[in-house]
């Protein structure tokens, strides 16, 4: 992923990888359009739930948005991730953020 995501590939946007937000530190960010990228492991499925959606609220009243994805569907679709992430991209500029 930060393969496809680094040195502006994705949408011309800067992503950085394992940022640190206040007590948290996310895979990928796009600090300009305050959007993050999360992957996620089987471990995150019922283990870390609540872990992640308290950790997904927190991001948020900072004002970011947050996409999430199966580390599974990075390797079998990541053509359609980077879609997905690239309307999001989409979306937030033509709202004007």
């Amino acid at each position: 992923m930060w393969r496809q995501l680094r040195n502006r590939r994705l949408a011309g946007e800067k992503f950085r990888r394992q940022h640190p937000i206040d007590p948290y530190i996310v895979d990928f960010v796009c600090l300009s359009r305050r959007l993050i990228i999360e992957l996620d492991g089987g471990q995150h499925a019922e283990l870390r739930k609540a872990y992640d959606l308290k950790r997904d609220n927190f991001l948020r009243s900072r004002g970011f948005g947050i996409l999430r994805f199966w580390n599974n569907d990075v390797f079998d679709n990541l053509e359609g991730v980077l879609g997905r992430i690239q309307r999001e991209l989409e979306t937030i500029i033509a709202r004007g953020s």
